[in-house]
């Protein structure tokens, strides 16, 4: 069964490859030539959000911005953007679109909008880096734009700046109903037998898999081992068998020393987890007496939603993570992300709203007024900290809303939430994902 699980593998993987080498579509502007969206992000790194804004006003008065995303409120944040550009200017005016595809579509109406010589959408805020890498920044249809004062809140310039552009970081944490007897202390209890943690599923939400296929980063990895390190005998000793079966396959897979524990606690998570549709139906169930001892992994923010009544309540869950002594990884973190498109019909005033959003709390607060999102600018991320006070937001009567901030969930020996790269998600796709769809094919039969 291993063998022929390791062979499957491989031949998915290259299976995968030879598609999507066939399929791929580069941009098809020579390497190194800059295009006029290119020179124009280039030209728009190096202003201030003042002359951003000016720019905007005199590309867009009059005319109708359309978004693409993956978090509907993206059209919360346009009216602000509009009116911040009314200070500048009073007579501006601006029309707006927001769409929000549904079934992971943003990719496929992206592409296709790519196709023509004058898109549609001046600028997206989109998830799942692994995509995001191969569909849509490798073949040049998304481009980054790097705010100035982005850059200088987080120390940097924008022409050293690696990688995407994050609006925000979202958590989803592992959380479990405590009105019975069982406890989990550590990550591993999650997967330990007889447990079935409701879950999105690595179909229903892609981000989900990139998570699975993180915990194979050497870093990650480390840190299950050292879990592992702290539980008693008797759960060892359940483990144990089933980690040294998949030493073979951590190193046919090219993982790192502790690779075989993640792919034992990957295993036993795609086995074992009850597939929900969506993260809210998943917290209603958390926080109903009746699902005594039931576990999930879920958005951290769905709590915000919960209606207290004689049977629910925030109380009957506790955030594992929060426990004293707890042991291991707490969640995972994922991204938005924020692009110009490669044919933007308004790329200054799509720079311009991007700036907004990272540099300024009116910008981010559509994300920022609920906890469990944090924005990628510390100096963003205070000012909404000051103004919602999100850290003790549950108080004493609900403390498993007091959310305890991104450095404390993504510090090691605290929250140790598993962050999203969209390169290593990428460079294991066709190897530790194909590995997971083989897992999960199994499961569904």
């Amino acid at each position: 069964m291993k063998k022929r699980l390791l062979a499957t593998v491989l031949v998915l993987a290259m299976a995968i490859g030879m598609l999507a080498g066939c399929g791929e579509k580069k941009d098809s502007k020579p390497k190194g030539e800059e295009s006029a969206i290119d020179k124009i992000i280039k030209e728009a790194q190096g202003m201030s959000m003042e002359q951003l804004a000016k720019k905007a006003i005199e590309e867009s008065n009059g005319k109708t911005f359309y978004g693409v995303g993956n978090s509907s409120r993206g059209k919360s944040a346009l009216p602000k953007f509009i009116e911040y550009l009314q200070s500048i200017d009073a007579n501006y005016k601006m029309e707006f679109e927001w769409q929000q595809p549904k079934n992971n579509k943003i990719f496929e109406q992206l592409t296709s909008d790519s196709l023509k010589s004058q898109g549609t959408f001046a600028m997206t805020l989109i998830q799942d880096g692994n995509q995001i890498q191969t569909k849509m920044v490798d073949t040049g249809i998304l481009k980054t734009f790097i705010p100035k004062e982005w850059a200088v809140a987080n120390a940097l310039t924008p022409d050293k700046y690696e990688g995407f552009l994050p609006l925000q970081t979202l958590n989803k944490v592992f959380m479990f109903n405590s009105t019975g007897t069982s406890q989990y202390n550590n990550c591993w209890d999650f997967v330990y037998e007889g447990n079935h943690p409701l879950f999105m599923g690595v179909d229903s939400e892609i981000v989900g898999k990139n998570f699975l296929m993180m915990l194979t980063q050497d870093k990650y990895a480390g840190w299950l081992k050292a879990a592992y390190d702290k539980l008693d005998a008797t759960k060892k000793a359940y483990f144990e068998p089933i980690i040294k079966s998949l030493q073979s396959d951590a190193q046919d897979l090219g993982l790192g020393a502790n690779g075989a524990y993640a792919l034992a606690w990957i295993k036993l998570w795609v086995n074992n987890y009850n597939e929900q549709t969506d993260d809210g139906p998943i917290c209603n169930i958390l926080v109903d007496t009746s699902a005594k001892d039931q576990s999930g992994l879920l958005v951290y923010s769905k709590l915000r939603s919960v209606k207290e009544s004689a049977n629910v309540s925030v109380n009957n869950i506790k955030v594992a993570a929060y426990q004293d002594g707890y042991a291991g990884i707490g969640g995972y973190g994922y991204c938005h992300y924020l692009f110009v498109t490669k044919n933007s019909p308004l790329p200054w005033t799509a720079c311009a709203f991007i700036a907004y959003m990272t540099c300024t709390e009116s910008g981010f607060e559509a994300w920022g007024k609920d906890m469990g999102g944090y924005s990628s600018n510390p100096a963003v991320a205070q000012e909404i900290e000051d103004t919602f006070h999100h850290s003790t937001a549950g108080g004493t009567e609900f403390p498993a809303k007091n959310d305890r901030g991104y450095k404390w969930w993504t510090d090691e020996g605290k929250g140790e939430l598993v962050l999203e790269d969209p390169k290593y998600c990428s460079e294991v796709s066709f190897t530790v994902g194909s590995w997971i769809d083989v897992l999960d094919h199994y499961k569904a039969e």
